[in-house]
């Protein structure tokens, strides 16, 4: 009995051990769902907390739920796609594509070093590292709701989709609004960050944005069920039928001069327009029933305005067919730059916004089947922009990224491997369910052909959106003047 006495104590010893071990390593652990990670320190927002049952997901989520198995082997597909080999079928990129040679411009001559990308972490939410078609994500501070977590499932759709072609690669991220490598200060040496937006001032490198594969605090769908229901609630009503007035919803209370410029122009008769303050709080509430974006599409003209910086509402306010009326932009994410003011959206003026949008909408009245045909180019753009284009768009945006890098990527000690089984493991129920739905199977086709560089076609393009913007402007002061007159 002594014998056994003593192996009883020594299994109870070493489970306390353990146990006490594991409640000491588990609160340290970072994850995807934000578990000890402080928020950005350029955007304050609550902490994730543990509960109780934290501790056994944590464990279960992080370290059992990826198995290890080898990696696909390059240009191949897994053994229920078919044949197992891809087509030759390459269609031609969308000419947006040439924005990715400019965007990583700025290490055409230095590469991409290891001290480049270190400098980046000081301003990176997490980071991202491909090794043989696995993911690795190393995580500094927590990002906004689940921005972090559907951005992660993208870029482990993408190695779904392209398996084997999706060259190792060692990228920093953040995942707030606002670029923040100032492209004066960072000239000389800049450090390539990866976001969702950028402008001409800054250098960082545009990324499709997470509410492509859903966005569960606003009940927001992957991106191609909502244009399909978007597309298809914009044909209840003919062009003649919607209301010849310029329509917005949202939050105005973003810290943005622009949105709240905007709500004076709530007045039909005066200005054209009818200006709707959106309480996302009511809304989730209510289940998001009175938000459906299919039902938006009751109007000629809809109006897009920048929130705290770009916001995801810009694709599917075009997906209506509605004239688009885009107030200048001051930040562009990685589609937006294909766009075309008269062409496929209307310039609006944010120095004169109100009669600015009294003139589009007047406009667009007197010359409807140009309006109309305006909208419809601007929800052709948006269709053009399928989960293929978007994936493909991140395939060679980190494959022209990787060929200038000066050094072979290897796993941070303190990053870990993300699978999809870890990564929903981690989602709450809704998220699950989005994250699901979005699944990417294995494509027998090719990525798109990406473009050429051609830096002067781009030039060229910027003009001709410049001047074009212009002449709106001089049209819009000729019309004012008369009426002073």
């Amino acid at each position: 009995h002594l014998l056994l006495c003593v192996l009883a104590l020594c299994f109870f010893s070493f489970t306390a051990v353990i146990l006490y071990k594991v409640d000491d390593f588990v609160p340290q652990t970072k994850t995807l769902a934000g578990h000890n990670l402080e928020p950005t320190p350029w955007h304050i927002f609550p902490r994730k907390s543990f509960t109780e049952a934290t501790t056994y997901r944590i464990l279960q989520c992080s370290y059992f739920s990826c198995p290890h198995n080898s990696a696909p082997e390059p240009n191949t597909l897994s053994s229920d796609s078919g044949s197992g080999h891809r087509t030759h079928h390459q269609p031609q990129c969308p000419d947006v594509f040439r924005w990715i040679h400019r965007d990583l411009e700025p290490w055409l001559k230095t590469g991409v070093t290891k001290e480049h990308v270190e400098k980046a972490k000081a301003s990176a939410a997490f980071r991202v590292v491909i090794l043989s078609g696995k993911l690795y994500v190393d995580l500094y501070y927590a990002c906004v709701q689940s921005r972090m977590m559907f951005t992660v499932w993208g870029i482990l759709q993408l190695l779904s989709k392209y398996p084997g072609m999706v060259p190792d690669v060692d990228m920093m991220f953040d995942c707030m609004d606002k670029p923040i490598i100032n492209r004066t200060e960072h000239q000389s040496f800049p450090a390539p960050l990866f976001r969702y937006c950028t402008n001409e001032a800054h250098l960082d490198i545009p990324f499709p944005d997470w509410s492509f594969w859903g966005w569960s605090e606003t009940n927001l769908r992957p991106w191609e069920e909502e244009f399909r229901d978007i597309k298809k609630g914009s044909k209840r009503s003919s062009w003649d039928s919607k209301q010849p007035r310029a329509y917005w919803k949202g939050n105005p209370d973003v810290v943005s001069p622009i949105r709240m410029e905007l709500m004076k122009c709530n007045h039909s008769r005066l200005w054209g327009a009818q200006i709707m303050r959106q309480n996302w709080a009511e809304e989730a509430k209510g289940g998001f029933e009175q938000s459906k974006l299919s039902n938006q599409c009751n109007h000629r003209y809809k109006i897009y305005a920048e929130g705290y910086a770009w916001s995801v509402s810009l694709k599917y306010i075009m997906s209506c067919g509605s004239m688009t009326l885009i107030i200048s932009p001051e930040y562009e994410d990685f589609f937006s730059r294909g766009l075309l003011p008269k062409e496929n959206y209307w310039p609006v003026s944010p120095t004169d916004l109100c009669p600015s949008i009294k003139y589009a909408v007047d406009w667009g009245n007197a010359n409807p089947s140009d309006a109309e045909t305006i909208g419809k180019r601007g929800q052709g753009y948006m269709e053009s922009i399928s989960m293929n284009r978007v994936y493909d768009y991140m395939f060679h945006l980190i494959n022209e990224y990787s060929k200038l890098q000066r050094f072979k990527p290897g796993k941070p000690p303190s990053a870990k491997e993300v699978c999809a089984g870890s990564l929903l493991c981690f989602a709450e129920q809704k998220e699950r369910d989005l994250l699901e739905r979005s699944r990417a199977v294995p494509s027998m086709d090719r990525p798109c052909k990406l473009p050429g560089a051609d830096r002067d076609r781009l030039e060229r393009l910027i003009q001709r959106k410049k001047q074009t913007i212009e002449d709106v402007r001089n049209m819009e002061m000729t019309r004012t003047e008369r009426g002073s007159r």
